[in-house]
């Protein structure tokens, strides 16, 4: 079984930052990719970023030069920094990894979500 723990969300006001963090345990081989969703009210969930093991990123258009993703391999943890945040980045956001639990096996796994709000 894997977990995904995340952290580090709460309430901000406008340009301000906060950093989230997203730690995965359990019995696996390897974490491939890891990212970032989030999920306003009323919609449908978003990527926000993606980290390859390797270091490569992906970022969503509406984050790009304020939002940083970087991982530890060592720790299995992903973070993602938030700067010059706005309210329309309010939203739950999400961890998730794509696990090699065996050889040959790979999953799927979300962490449980935390809460980001931006007031204006």
């Amino acid at each position: 079984q894997v977990q995904l723990v995340e952290s580090g969300g709460g309430l901000v006001q406008a340009g301000g930052s906060l950093r989230l963090s997203c730690a995965a345990s359990g019995s696996f081989f390897s974490i491939n990719a890891m990212g970032w969703y989030r999920q306003a009210p009323g919609k449908q969930r978003d990527l926000v970023a993606t980290i390859t093991s390797g270091g490569t990123t992906n970022y969503a258009d509406s984050v790009k030069g304020r939002f940083t993703i970087s991982r530890d391999n060592a720790k299995n943890t992903v973070y993602l920094q938030m700067n010059s945040l706005k309210p329309e980045d309010t939203a739950v956001y999400y961890c998730n990894a794509d696990v090699l639990v065996r050889a040959y096996a790979s999953y799927d796994y979300w962490g449980q979500g935390t809460q980001v709000t931006v007031s204006s």
